[in-house]
């Protein structure tokens, strides 16, 4: 049977069963790896790590640039590069040598003491994304947490709008999509929720503009968190005067706009936000900025900085909720510092960008060569390829077209003939060593992958 995907339902699993026998064949080292770890939980540092298309995970050996080679020997072109924390490449050499000189010359791993490196990274985010003031996290998670605790605190008010299946970490207000009733619900799979998350937060569809203002009619939201474009159920970009209707209205309702542009800072060197000129209350951001080491920032707008400096009631120094003592640490501050001024560069946005347009347009002339009802949507140096066209326009429509059997299929066809994408969808993010010698080795084997499918 062919469904909506185009593709024979029979003949899929019959591949899939070979391809994941031949994972397994090419990959004893790691099997044994992961039979072994007795003593972590689900045999793995984090979770999220067996989220893997063939029963277990390839197991690192090295790393550098664009290329991976794991425990077997067997050598990777990497277009996950960690779901954008290694979107500088895996260890860049200007950041390997400002680490190195703060541990092993300067030393200091942790020592709650400020370094003229963190000055420079807000100089620099400042420049980039508008923004005047900046403070450090370990990662987005966190930045995004101690944000919607001063917006809270300064308003006054007590619940967080995020979209319906967007993506900002573990924030417990963030795991909220909009139920068949229209009404915000919790998200399936929600871990240990504190409170109904309806009682924290509301929800509205990407690219609604009459929903969200239906939710800020309440007179109760205190921040709007959002992506300026949905990335982790696949890329859903705004449409025509979306983003700029959703600053008018927070504006008109009272409420701060904060853009997280973690993943989104895949669309040039000042993220969504300088390239669609947006004018956010706050802008947060991981992973990316750290070349691979961790690290998160907020930076907030002068009106903000002003109205909570003005409130000598919030303890902004010791217990208020705002803190984590390896924030700003010196290691990070010194990877954030040589990442934003020599890896990350303008230039090599424009590089990574041309790449990656690249990859759409090739990936795109393979699929309509074999008649599939797919989509490509591509953020700045970011490509995503869908199940379904047209490609969906927020996040609802976008879960529901998932087909996590075909897709994985692909990533270990892929991944048995040498290319990695991001495990939690069809994600290839280029870095600065993305070649066009590895895009079309990428589009050689998706060929030959569609052609023994249909």
């Amino acid at each position: 049977m062919t469904t909506e995907s185009g593709i024979d339902r029979s003949r899929l699993r019959t591949l899939a069963e070979r391809e994941r026998a031949t994972f397994a064949e090419r990959n004893p080292g790691s099997r044994q790896a992961y039979a072994r770890a007795d003593n972590l939980f689900g045999r793995v540092p984090m979770t999220w790590m067996n989220k893997t298309a063939a029963g277990f995970p390839v197991y690192l050996r090295t790393a550098r640039g664009n290329r991976i080679t794991d425990v077997d020997g067997n050598e990777y072109i990497d277009f996950c590069l960690g779901d954008t924390g290694a979107m500088a490449g895996h260890s860049p050499a200007p950041v390997v040598a400002a680490v190195n000189r703060r541990l092993g010359e300067l030393g200091g791993a942790s020592t709650m003491m400020p370094t003229e490196d963190a000055a420079v990274a807000g100089a620099e985010l400042a420049r980039r994304f508008g923004l005047p003031a900046w403070s450090f996290a370990l990662t987005a998670t966190d930045a995004n947490r101690w944000a919607i605790r001063l917006l809270r605190a300064v308003t006054g008010r007590s619940k967080i709008l995020v979209n319906s299946y967007c993506y900002h970490g573990s924030v417990d207000e963030s795991l909220i999509v909009v139920g068949p009733d229209g009404r915000g619900q919790s998200r399936e799979g929600n871990v240990g929720a504190p409170v109904d998350v309806t009682m924290t937060s509301r929800v509205a569809e990407f690219n609604d503009l009459a929903g969200l203002e239906r939710e800020l009619a309440h007179g109760d939201v205190a921040a709007v968190l959002m992506e300026p474009a949905l990335t982790n159920i696949g890329i859903v970009l705004p449409e025509d005067g979306y983003l700029k209707g959703v600053r008018e209205l927070t504006r008109r309702y009272g409420t701060y706009l904060i853009n997280d542009e973690t993943h989104t800072f895949s669309a040039g060197p000042g993220g969504a936000t300088a390239f669609w000129d947006l004018r956010p209350d706050v802008v947060t951001i991981g992973k990316a900025i750290g070349g691979g080491v961790p690290v998160g920032a907020y930076g907030l707008s002068e009106d903000l900085v002003g109205a909570l400096s003005a409130r000598n009631d919030l303890d902004l120094v010791d217990m208020g909720g705002v803190g984590g003592t390896l924030a700003g640490n010196p290691v990070s501050m010194a990877a954030t510092r040589a990442t934003l001024e020599e890896v990350l560069t303008e230039a090599a946005f424009g590089a990574m960008i041309e790449t990656a347009s690249t990859f759409a347009d090739g990936i795109s002339k393979i699929i309509e060569g074999y008649g599939l009802p797919w989509s490509v949507s591509r953020l700045g140096a970011r490509v995503e390829y869908r199940f379904v066209s047209p490609a969906p326009r927020n996040g609802t429509e976008s879960a529901a077209n998932a087909d996590a059997e075909l897709e994985d299929f692909l990533h270990v066809y892929l991944a048995n003939r040498g290319v990695l994408l991001t495990p939690f969808h069809n994600m290839a993010l280029m870095c600065p060593e993305t070649s066009a010698a590895d895009v079309a080795r990428h589009h050689e084997i998706f060929d030959k992958a569609l052609s023994e499918l249909v």
